[in-house]
Parts: structure tokens; C-alpha cells; sequence
């Protein structure tokens, strides 16, 4: 399945709240922003667990990093309320499920191979500190290597947000409304730019938090095929 697989062009979905589809487990359902590949697939999605479901046990051969949106996320280590990051490794394995319900959004098979950090912020307890480079933007720093740099951002009322991007830039807005390329961004829509380009985006008359990757589209993994 191929869905938004051309990395070196712009994608965007917006206002798709509509578009969750099954997937193999019962009560968990996936809105598909990018994937290239079958249930073994580099893959961006928002995903929504039904309470009481569950996965079963499986290892992420390709990483899965999360940020959960709503709701809790249980596995083996523990519980993951809104606004928890999550980076499981290359290797890692979990038992995915939620008793009460909750909404993740989810990138699987888009890790260094070699890459072993796992790491968990509850971003509900931490502080954002201002980008110098940007007035008014404020920053959380999730996770940063020589590939990629993942965060918060928090763009003030109108602010014009003017970023050049040399390995692509991703964005999910988390709050508040934005505008790029003659389009609106409100809760949960997303957008992704491929190496080189140049982020122009305004944020709405409220202002925004968006969750912002940059860096990992100078190469794009892929999963490897089915025999």
C-alpha cells in the first residue's frame, strides 16, 4: 500500500477525521498519513485505540516513535497519558494496548538501524524555553542526532514562520490553526516538505503548537520487502 510515498514532493492531510480505516486488531483503527508497504511498512499514521484494546506482543524491527494525543496508552513499562514521547528502538518489543481509550500518532520503520536511545518525556511536565532565532516561537526539545531534531513548537498569534529546511521538515499541529501553501492547518492535520525546501507558514489568530521533525528526509529507510 502506498500512501503519500513520494518523499521528494509536499504532502499534507488535512481535516480527514473521517478517514480511519480497521486495522488487523479489533478496535484499533489507523488514519494513514504516509506508508509505503504492507502491515510491515515505513508508515505515519494517527492511530486510535478503542478502550479495552490491545496488540499483541510483537518487536519493532524498524523503531516506532509515538507522541500519544489523547487518552492513555498502556504496555509493559507503564502508562503513557496525553502529551507523552516515546522513541522504541530498532529491536524493541511491547504489548500495545489502552484499557480507557486514546489517540496516538505514530511513525514506524523510520529509524537509524544502528539507532538503540530509547526515550520517554512526559511533555505535560516540562517547560518550554524560547527560540532564539524566532520572537515569540517557544521550544520543547524532544530528541536530536546527526539525522534528525524532533519538537515542540508554540508560534504566537500570527507569527510568520520562515524556515529553510535542508532535510525536510514534518509537522502535526497539535493546537490552535496555521496557514502554508494557501492551506489551513487546524487539530491533527499534517504536513510534510521534502529536503531543500523552505517552510513559509503563518500561525492563526491564536496561535499553534505543533509537534516539528526535521533532518530525516535527506534519506529515506525503507522496510524490507516481503519474500
Amino acid at each position: 500500500m502506498n500512501v503519500n510515498d513520494d518523499f521528494a514532493k509536499r504532502a499534507s492531510v488535512i481535516g480527514a477525521k473521517d478517514r480511519f480505516v480497521p486495522s488487523p486488531v479489533s478496535g484499533v483503527e489507523r488514519l494513514m498519513l504516509d506508508r509505503v508497504g504492507g502491515e510491515v511498512a515505513r508508515a505515519t499514521s494517527i492511530v486510535r485505540f478503542v478502550p479495552g484494546s490491545a496488540f499483541m506482543e510483537h518487536t519493532h524491527g524498524g523503531g516506532e516513535e509515538f507522541l500519544v494525543l489523547d487518552g492513555v496508552f498502556q504496555d509493559e513499562s507503564g502508562d503513557f497519558p496525553a502529551g507523552s514521547y516515546v522513541r522504541n528502538p530498532p529491536t524493541t518489543h511491547h504489548t500495545p494496548a489502552s484499557r480507557d481509550g486514546c489517540l496516538l500518532f505514530v511513525k514506524l520503520w523510520q529509524f537509524d538501524p544502528q539507532d538503540r536511545t530509547e526515550v520517554r518525556i512526559d511533555t505535560s511536565a516540562k517547560s518550554f524555553e524560547p527560540l532564539g532565532s524566532q520572537t515569540g516561537v517557544a521550544i520543547l526539545s524532544l530528541f536530536s542526532d546527526n539525522t534528525e531534531t524532533v519538537a515542540l513548537e508554540r508560534w504566537p498569534a500570527e507569527a510568520s514562520i520562515q524556515r529553510h529546511c535542508p532535510g525536510g521538515c514534518e509537522l502535526l499541529v497539535l493546537e490552535g490553526q496555521m496557514a502554508e501553501n494557501g492551506e489551513v492547518f487546524s487539530k491533527h492535520d499534517w504536513l510534510r516538505l521534502p529536503a531543500d525546501a523552505t517552510l513559509s507558514a503563518k500561525a492563526g489568530a491564536a496561535g499553534c503548537t505543533v509537534w516539528i521533525k526535521t533532518g530525516h528526509l535527506r534519506t529515506v529507510t525503507m522496510p524490507p520487502k516481503a519474500a
